[in-house]
């Protein structure tokens, strides 16, 4: 009749937490994307200099963009490791693409001179905006 499966519970664990691991359309959430860092982050972009230019909740500005992820200016995928990669270092005004964001954009948040964690944080933040 039925034949009886034995399923090991750190093979469900694991399955389960891969599913949780991924968001919608298939893109998995990165290690460094937790609930902590993305909270961290939206403090240090809503209350430091990101948001006066991206706008509150990063919906953009007469400065910068919006980071809704719908249409990247400076990055390629819009990845989270892209997205490290420009808060650190920033993008200078010559590299702008939009011109009517003609302002450039300083590392590390200008004088907010985060720390890698922060960066780190304030990535996942912007990560979130873009993968909703």
């Amino acid at each position: 009749m039925f034949r009886r499966a034995t399923i090991s519970l750190a093979l469900v664990a694991a399955s389960l937490a891969t599913l949780a691991a991924c968001r919608p359309g298939g893109v998995r959430r990165p290690a460094l994307v937790t609930k902590a860092n993305v909270a961290l982050g939206d403090s240090l972009f809503n209350n430091g200099s990101c948001q006066r230019c991206h706008g509150k909740g990063g919906i953009g500005a007469a400065n910068a963009p919006t980071l809704d992820g719908k249409k990247w200016l400076q990055l390629k995928t819009g990845s989270y490791d892209e997205i490290v990669k420009i808060i650190t270092e920033g993008v200078a005004q010559a590299a702008i693409k939009d011109p009517a964001h003609r302002f450039s954009m300083r590392g590390r948040g200008g004088p907010m001179n985060l720390s890698d964690p922060q960066v780190q944080a304030v990535a996942a933040y912007v990560w979130t905006l873009s993968h909703k």
